[in-house]
């Protein structure tokens, strides 16, 4: 089963387009992914938050080990994230990654998170979001493998 990454907003951009596909297509099991494109809210605000965030719990199944995307999540290193992903995945517990709208994701999200994650402090775009998430991807997978991707 692969690692199934929710995402609010459109599909990927051109220009991350090729990135994404270049790392996506060096995914093995059970590192593979599939996306969940969620389109933006009509609304604003906090009432944006709130129905971006009921789809995304609406798409969420009980057993489902989550990981939400937040600037104020944890920081972790790759390795830590190659064994944060590896646990569940092991144990074959589906793995899901949210990344949330532009309004963030309502408290509910949160509280359903088995782990909030930090990419960086610094805020990024939401398409170049998905470009560093897939690299780190294959990088715990090549950790994960003992592979020379990653340096220490």
């Amino acid at each position: 089963m692969p690692v199934r990454i929710i995402s609010v907003g459109k599909k990927h951009e051109s220009w991350v387009a090729d990135g994404i596909i270049r790392y996506q297509e060096r995914l093995k099991r059970p590192f593979n992914n599939d996306w969940v494109f969620l389109p933006h809210s009509s609304l604003t605000g906090l009432k944006a938050r709130q129905d971006e965030s009921q789809r995304i719990l609406s798409q969420l199944k009980h057993d489902d080990y989550v990981i939400l995307l937040d600037e104020r999540g944890k920081n972790i290193d790759s390795p830590g994230l190659s064994r944060l992903l590896l646990a569940p995945l092991q144990s074959s517990r589906p793995v899901v990654i949210i990344i949330g709208g532009a309004y963030g994701v309502y408290d509910t999200v949160h509280v359903r998170a088995d782990f909030v994650l930090s990419l960086s402090n610094l805020v990024f775009p939401h398409q170049l979001v998905r470009l560093i998430l897939i690299e780190q991807l294959y990088r715990a997978q090549e950790i994960a493998a003992n592979h020379p991707y990653h340096h220490e």
